[in-house]
């Protein structure tokens, strides 16, 4: 982790507020730390009319209206497509890019794409039953496929906290997507008990190399930023 300002960018269901304990590790060894709550996924926002490209622009709005330099952004999950939206207008801000658990997107593909088919099915079919074309995500994959490293009454009090997802930010893509065009070291961090994806090739294999970087590794599950912020902050200072 190259810059010395640290903006934090969560996942499908987070808002900033996720990153609490992570944001404290990093504040303690020295790093000034951002956490914000992209649009759509603040608790009351109102998801209509929004597009995955309002989650990048509101990424530059932050930077450029704090008027930040040598900065690393960190995306998790989902993250990694208000990210890759933001990168390329943020030229000579960066210090790194880093993504933890994270999609490394491709132009004009979305996530919607990247998912096994069950993800597709099952996000679909909540988005249609939904009053505002959002997805809900159902308490057992929450605790089989993401936070799995805890017990079930954390499990059950993380999963109140989570907003729903505008179905549109799994769908829509972003274009013009190339990491090696920001100009800026990028990095990967796995988490180990991430099965949120398949493992090897299929799973998040394929976004570290797409990324072309060697990964480093994490304790903990898809939902260490819960479970193991001190360890996951250290991986991360390690990049």
């Amino acid at each position: 982790m190259k810059g010395s300002t640290v903006v934090l960018v969560g996942g499908a269901w987070h808002g900033g507020w996720a990153w609490r304990g992570v944001a404290q590790h990093l504040r303690a060894a020295g790093k000034t730390v951002l956490t914000p709550t992209l649009p759509g996924l603040a608790d009351g926002d109102d998801p209509r009319g929004l597009s995955l490209a309002d989650t990048g622009r509101a990424l530059v709005d932050l930077v450029e209206r704090n008027d930040l330099h040598d900065v690393t952004l960190v995306a998790h999950s989902w993250g990694g497509y208000p990210v890759a939206a933001a990168a390329p207008a943020l030229s000579g801000r960066l210090a790194d890019v880093v993504f933890w658990s994270a999609f490394v997107p491709r132009s004009g593909v979305s996530l919607f794409d990247e998912v096994p088919q069950g993800y597709r099915d099952l996000f679909s079919a909540l988005a249609a039953s939904s009053s505002d074309n959002t997805v809900a995500l159902p308490l057992e994959v929450w605790r089989q496929g993401f936070m799995n490293d805890a017990s079930e009454q954390v499990q059950d009090m993380i999963h109140q906290l989570l907003v729903p997802q505008p179905y549109q930010y799994f769908t829509e893509a972003v274009d013009h997507v190339d990491p090696h065009s920001w100009g800026v070291p990028l990095s990967y961090v796995l988490s180990e008990g991430d099965v949120g994806l398949p493992p090897g090739d299929d799973g998040w294999g394929k976004f570290i190399a797409r990324l072309g970087v060697p990964a480093l590794s994490a304790p903990g599950s898809h939902e260490a930023l819960f479970t193991e912020p001190a360890d996951l902050a250290a991986a991360l200072l390690r990049t």
